[in-house]
């Protein structure tokens, strides 16, 4: 009997196909989360030329339509495509060209792959290190890559991206030392000797001297990138910071029809960029959107260099700094309103979140729907909250940024301070808007960690038990 019925459904099935209006595919039998109004639950959909012609019941859409070819879900959930508001597409990329220090357990630990890695390269670049989750969560110095590499340069950034380890031939090569002046960077100094540790602008005196990497290595690494965000139902990325000749990366597989991931790109306010949006305005090419520019203000607190109000709890000698003036910051929102760009701006510290605050309540005042974004937020002052929303500010919030720094928070900022930071309940309620990302490679792509890290305020290991600071949970 249930051979017959199954004989049965086949014939339906089939004679579905054969009637009704052309179609290329019908997915059914499946639990399809529309996100519409009412967050309704559907059994099946029409989709042609790439596009979801009808959801519907399932009898209603398999008369209605006929179709080259059906998938039977099997009573799977299906979502629409997730978006990662936040990336480093160009980031990942390096990383994985490069040697990749990521969920490294010690200084020990770098220096073993380095070794196997050394022969490779005549310019040693690597990134992922973290000493916060180290035994020794000082930050290492060079003295170990001096003996080592003493001819070879040699840069490892942190998993942040705003500290770097360099040895000193490669400082003598930036020309760097214990006397270099750089505004928003830092070239750290012990017993009257650089340690090798130099943060945010300081990093952008030797990143310039990296051989790049050719145009078909770089289209090969992004296209397996876009498989494995597919894998993760990734299927849009806004990418938070790109250069001039980046666009061409993108845009040399958009001619082959190969990038088929939806980028938002956001631009560095660099001069070639900024002309690049007054010649074309918003552009918009098949599956690349640009009309934003990101600009960073500030550094990291696991660097200590996100510029805080008062000084840090854990180093009563700095409160940070901005890594791009007050002045510039005012200019490129005054560029940004011009073009008609959104500014979205890094601002960790809650000093740089009320820089940012100021500036976005001018643009207020010309333009209500603005849109501008606060990428990060992750320390603001509590009186600041409310701020958000009597401008108009875009919070841009990444989750597991939290549930990854509740190991080392509190001793940065102190208990106080913590109030504030990563509050995106507060945020949300305050301004009734916000878009979440993973701020990867210094966070996992993997979308579910990242709604994981947002409900339970735990992490991988469900760490915390309890979920840090609950009460700002989404």
């Amino acid at each position: 009997m249930k051979k017959i019925y199954l004989f049965l459904f086949s014939v339906f099935l089939f004679s579905s196909c054969m009637k009704g209006k052309k179609v290329d595919l019908i997915v059914h039998n499946a639990k399809i989360h529309t996100i519409d109004g009412n967050y309704s639950i559907e059994e099946a959909m029409a989709i042609k030329d790439g596009k979801i012609v009808e959801l519907g019941p399932e009898r209603q859409i398999l008369n209605k339509y006929r179709c080259d070819e059906t998938i039977d879900a099997n009573g799977k959930e299906i979502y629409p495509g997730f978006t990662d508001s936040h990336g480093h597409l160009l980031s990942l990329i390096d990383q994985r060209l490069n040697l990749d220090l990521t969920g490294t357990k010690s200084f020990e630990e770098v220096l073993f792959k380095l070794e196997k890695y050394a022969s490779k390269r005549k310019f040693i670049v690597g990134r992922g290190w973290d000493q916060a989750s180290w035994t020794n969560t000082q930050f290492p110095t060079n003295k170990k890559l001096n003996e080592l590499y003493p001819n070879t340069p040699i840069l490892l950034i942190r998993v942040d991206g705003h500290a770097a380890l360099v040895n000193d031939c490669l400082m003598k090569k930036a020309h760097l030392s214990k006397d270099s002046k750089i505004e928003g960077g830092k070239v750290f100094i012990e017993n009257d000797k650089e340690t090798g540790i130099i943060l945010d602008n300081a990093i952008n005196e030797v990143t310039k001297l990296i051989p790049a990497f050719s145009l078909k290595e770089k289209q090969s690494a992004l296209l397996e990138i876009q498989e494995e965000l597919f894998q993760f139902g990734i299927t849009s990325v806004h990418e938070a910071g790109i250069n001039f000749e980046d666009i061409k990366l993108f845009e040399s597989l958009i001619s082959k029809n190969k990038l088929d991931l939806n980028i938002y790109a956001m631009l560095y306010p660099s001069k070639e960029n900024m002309d690049f949006a007054q010649k074309n305005g918003h552009y918009t090419n098949k599956s690349l959107s640009i009309r934003s520019f990101k600009v960073v203000g500030d550094g990291s607190l696991g660097s200590r260099g996100a510029c805080l109000k008062k000084p840090y709890s854990d180093d009563m000698h700095t409160h940070g700094f901005l890594t791009t003036s007050l002045a510039e910051l005012q200019q490129i929102a005054t560029f940004c309103r011009k073009t008609n760009y959104q500014m979205n701006t890094h601002a960790i510290g809650d000093s740089t979140n009320k820089v940012v605050l100021d500036i976005i309540s001018e643009t207020f005042k010309y333009k209500k729907d603005h849109r501008w974004r606060i990428e990060h937020a992750q320390v603001l002052d509590v009186i600041d909250i409310q701020k958000l929303t009597l401008c108009g500010a875009f919070p841009s919030v990444q989750p597991t940024h939290a549930v990854s720094d509740q190991r080392w928070a509190e001793n940065r900022i102190g208990k106080e301070r913590l109030k504030g930071a990563y509050a995106y309940k507060s945020i949300l309620d305050a301004t009734g808007i916000m878009a979440l990302g993973t701020d990867f490679p210094v966070e996992s792509f993997n979308p579910f960690l990242t709604i994981h890290a947002a409900v339970q305020r735990k992490n991988e290991q469900n760490s915390p038990s309890k979920g840090f600071l609950k009460n700002e949970a989404l």
